[in-house]
């Protein structure tokens, strides 16, 4: 077959010849819930608007989820199984399944070394409004996150569990693979701070391979990089970062390979991020590397990091907490919000009025849907790809670390001028939009817990009473999950606020409390 497509594609459709990414969402989805709910199945396949109403089967990918402990297992295993058969790779003009990909014949890369300068003992703080928040300033701060529906009590345990255990930064002991490793929510900062081994994959570029070696020049900790050349360990930086790197997207055999011969336990963390329909092929792309290295190398352990923007069961008590906010609301803002909502035709303030759901476990789960329409199916389902991979992963025995981050003003988000905007306006709802820098911070502290605890809930020794909880424990959804209303109704009003930049007195009445 001749081709002019590289690397991993979305498949090209049968009449057309064209790839259809949200033909292919609509598939994997209707596959996840082929067996559970075949009539909404059918329907997910001829869902003409897709993009406009996908937020509804993702949600019922998650309440099917919560009913039945093994159909969240069956949703995962279903869905990831469609998408792996699914997707192409292309090599030299040649057509392979995603599934058959680790056939093809690698060329080999080769790893430089590159250790850090510095000498100075592991430590951890976290940068918050030009503050280094260490000690008893740090835990404070904690504690008014939590106190105000920023993090949940889980995240704040796991944060003060590491103030009390500084031993847990010398990671020394450690491989950690960062795929993406220049990712600017990752944690590459802290970890070159933390005498960790780092096994760094990212783009072939200069800027990418100018910070990550930068980065680590700076800190304690030792890069191993790929390279498709013989380099001397002499090399010089500005040299250095040209050779370095490998393509999640069209290198999959090379670099699965290259891991494989690493004589270490990994950590393998998937925090790539690419726009648009790039992000599902890095996922998945990501996703076959993990369970390659995962069937070799069985003390594999995996990372990912959830956005808050997306859909989640959540605990009887959070679910319980917002409903209880939205009837406690003052009567002006009350009256505000009616009248805005039926002027707009119910496109704002949307109540957030789920009902719990019965789990066959005996208990009750609520869902936070804070899916927001403007980042797209093709987002979500990259987002989805990887909490299935989670959920098996643990079942099957792996460590596998999982956190909600908060909403950060990375640049990929803030170069969106209405999600700017929202996040400018969203402490009009009690949502905080942390800088990269505090993310950071507090994400990659979170991983160190989940790998060092060993009676944190990524470990599968811990009990989990329904699947869905690994995802529920230390999240940092910013607020998100207690916000009054359906995210995506009250956070377009909020950007409305963050444009007006306070200059509309009426709306500051909508922050007056009861």
């Amino acid at each position: 077959m001749t081709s002019s497509l590289e690397g991993l594609q979305f498949p090209l459709h049968s009449k057309t010849n064209k790839a259809s990414t949200s033909h292919t969402g609509k598939i994997i989805l209707s596959s996840a819930l082929s067996t559970i709910d075949k009539e909404l199945s059918v329907e997910i396949q001829h869902e003409k608007k897709w993009r406009k109403h996908y937020p509804k089967y993702f949600k019922a990918l998650v309440k099917h989820g919560i009913q039945s402990t093994q159909n969240t297992l069956e949703i995962a295993k279903l869905g990831l199984e469609k998408a792996h058969q699914s997707f192409d790779f292309y090599r030299d003009q040649n057509k392979y399944k995603l599934a058959d990909v680790m056939s093809i014949q690698a060329d080999t890369l080769n790893t430089f070394k590159f250790s850090g300068e510095s000498d100075d003992p592991s430590e951890w703080y976290v940068p918050y409004h030009g503050k280094k928040l260490q000690g008893a300033a740090l835990l404070t701060q904690i504690q008014t996150w939590q106190d105000q529906g920023i993090i949940e009590l889980s995240h704040a345990d796991a944060l003060r569990k590491v103030v009390a255990h500084p031993e847990w930064f010398d990671l020394s002991d450690r491989t950690m693979v960062l795929f993406g490793a220049a990712s600017e929510a990752g944690p590459l900062t802290w970890l070159s701070k933390w005498k960790a081994n780092i096994v760094a994959v990212d783009l072939q570029n200069e800027h990418v391979w100018d910070k990550i070696l930068n980065t680590i020049q700076q800190g304690n900790a030792t890069l191993y990089a790929p390279s498709f050349e013989q380099l001397d360990s002499s090399t010089d930086i500005s040299v250095l970062k040209h050779k370095l790197g490998a393509n999640l997207l069209t290198q999959i055999p090379e670099i699965t390979q290259w891991l494989l011969q690493n004589p270490n336990d990994l950590d393998l963390a998937a925090i790539a991020y690419l726009d648009g329909e790039k992000h599902v092929r890095v996922a998945l792309a990501m996703d076959a590397i993990m369970q390659q290295i995962s069937q070799h190398k069985t003390n594999t352990s995996l990372m990912f990091m959830c956005t808050p923007t997306d859909v989640y069961a959540i605990p009887k008590e959070v679910s319980e907490a917002t409903h209880k906010k939205f009837k406690q609301r003052s009567t002006l803002h009350k009256v505000l919000t009616k009248g805005i909502s039926a002027l707009s035709l119910k496109h704002f303030f949307d109540p957030n009025d789920d009902e719990l759901i019965q789990s066959d476990n005996q208990q009750q789960y609520g869902i936070a849907d804070c899916l927001v329409v403007e980042q797209g199916p093709n987002y979500a389902l990259a987002k989805r790809l990887q909490q299935w991979r989670a959920t098996l992963a643990r079942t099957e025995g792996q460590v596998v670390s999982i956190n909600i981050a908060p909403s950060t003003t990375t640049h990929s988000v803030v170069k969106n001028p209405l999600l700017k905007a929202a996040f400018n306006g969203a402490t009009l709802f009690d949502v905080e939009a942390f800088k990269p820098e505090t993310t950071n911070a507090l994400m990659a502290a979170l991983w160190i817990h989940d790998l060092q605890n060993t009676k944190s809930v990524a470990h599968p020794n811990t009990p989990l009473n329904h699947p869905l909880e690994l995802m529920m424990s230390g999240a940092n959804h910013g607020g998100l999950w207690r916000v009054a209303y359906l995210a995506r109704t009250a956070l377009p009003f909020a950007a409305l606020y963050g444009f007006a930049n306070e200059k509309l007195p009426f709306i500051k009445l909508l922050s007056t409390k009861k």
